[in-house]
C-alpha cells in the first residue's frame, strides 16, 4: 500500500483564468506555480488543507494529452469528479457561488451523513465538496 494519496490532475483551455478562480472560489492556495516567459501556466499546483491537486493547460499535441478533452468539447460531459472534504459546508458554497461557481447539486444533508454540494467550475469541470468523511468511519 502506498503511503501517498491521489493527486487528480485537471486540464483547462486557460490555465491562469481556472487558478485564479480555484483560489478565489474554492479556496485552494498556491503549492507550486510554474510558468513561461509570457506569463502563462504550464503547471501548477494547488492545496486545499492538506489535499493537492495538478491544473495544466490543455495540450492535444503530447502524447498524454491526445488521450484528454475539455468539457466543452464533450457536450458538458465529465469522466471524473473530485470531492473534497471541508468542514464549513455552508460558508464554502456561499464563497463558491459569490464567485461564479455554477450549482449543479444544491447543498443538502445527506442520507449516508455528512452534508455537501457540486458545482461547475467556468470551464465545465464539476466539483463536489462537503463534510463526510469515509476515512472517520475506520
Amino acid at each position: 500500500m502506498s503511503k501517498y494519496g491521489a493527486i487528480p490532475n485537471l486540464i483547462y483551455s486557460d490555465a491562469n483564468a481556472a487558478v485564479s478562480f480555484l483560489k478565489n472560489a474554492f479556496g485552494f492556495e498556491e503549492h507550486g506555480i510554474y510558468k513561461d516567459d509570457n506569463g502563462k501556466i504550464f503547471h501548477a499546483q494547488l492545496m486545499l488543507g492538506k489535499a493537492l491537486i495538478m491544473v495544466n493547460p490543455f495540450n492535444p499535441d503530447t502524447a498524454f494529452g491526445k488521450m484528454l478533452n475539455l468539457p466543452k468539447n464533450l457536450n458538458g460531459y465529465n469522466t471524473q469528479t473530485p470531492y473534497f472534504i471541508i468542514e464549513d459546508v455552508d460558508d464554502h458554497y456561499k464563497n463558491a457561488k459569490a464567485n461564479g461557481a455554477e450549482i449543479v447539486m444544491d447543498i443538502k444533508d445527506e442520507d449516508y451523513g455528512g452534508r455537501g454540494y457540486s458545482c461547475k467550475d467556468p470551464e465545465g469541470n464539476i466539483w463536489s465538496f462537503g463534510s463526510y468523511n469515509p476515512f472517520s468511519e475506520k
